[in-house]
This record gives C-alpha cells, structure tokens and sequence, in this order.
C-alpha cells in the first residue's frame, strides 16, 4: 500500500461539523462541536487511519 502525507486540522473538522450540523437542524455550541472535532481525531488515530506527529512551529 502506499503511503500518503496527510494533515487533519481539528478546527477544521470543528467547521465541518458545525456546518453539517447547523444545515441539519441542529444548534450545537462551540464547545460541543470542538469535542466532536477531537473526538474525531481520537477516532482517527484508535482506527490507525492517521498516525498523530507533532511539528515543531518555527518561527
């Protein structure tokens, strides 16, 4: 299999859902939707679909 570079962004999977949400019907906090997000990311990592690294920020 090959091997891809991927980047997962919890704020961005934290807009994902509150777009999704809202477009549902649904009124979720932001706090509510920030866990959804690293609740995801978990999910992610426990499937072995992501590997979580963390860079280093350079400034």
């Amino acid at each position: 299999m090959r091997e891809i570079e991927v980047f997962i962004d919890t704020e961005e999977i934290a807009d994902f859902f509150m777009k999704e949400l809202i477009e549902r019907g649904f009124v979720p906090s932001e706090a509510e939707i920030e866990e959804l997000a690293d609740i995801t990311f978990e999910y992610l990592i426990a499937k072995s679909i992501i590997d979580e690294e963390w860079e280093e920020e350079v400034e």
